[in-house]
């Protein structure tokens, strides 16, 4: 269950939540390894905003499958590209969309259904995840 729901479940604020999760360090819902998203999946709401943090020394991008998310959704990729091609075309005119260590891209769900994204330069190492978003 996404950390800020169960907190708000449990009485506590979205802003205290927010600042009792800063103090365990871990204030985003999904971290990125030398090639590898973790975790690989998070469970939302519609409606909640996922954070992404480059945790590693590489850069990386948070890339959907424009084919692999919901009808109706927003498309969404780091850099704030309109679709899949132009993310990657950024990426491999200019490295488009990278984030360097310690760089976060969020982005709110709307539409329930499952989002399966990518890092474009560690794609053939496996880097893709998903997020499902529930209604």
């Amino acid at each position: 269950m996404h950390r800020r729901r169960v907190l708000e479940r449990a009485g506590v604020a979205v802003g205290a939540s927010l600042t009792l999760a800063g103090c365990l360090g871990d204030d985003y819902d999904v971290g990125m390894r030398a090639s590898a998203y973790a975790p690989e999946e998070v469970t939302v709401e519609v409606g909640d905003t996922v954070v992404w943090e480059n945790t590693s020394s590489r850069g990386h991008t948070v890339t959907a499958y424009e084919g692999a998310i919901p009808d109706d959704a927003e498309y969404f990729a780091s850099g704030g590209f309109d679709t899949e091609s132009a993310a990657r075309e950024a990426w491999h005119d200019e490295f488009g969309g990278r984030l360097e260590t310690g760089d976060r891209f969020s982005t709110t769900f709307e539409v329930a259904g499952r989002y399966e994204y990518v890092c474009i330069p560690h794609e053939t190492g496996g880097m893709y995840a998903t997020v499902v978003v529930e209604a």
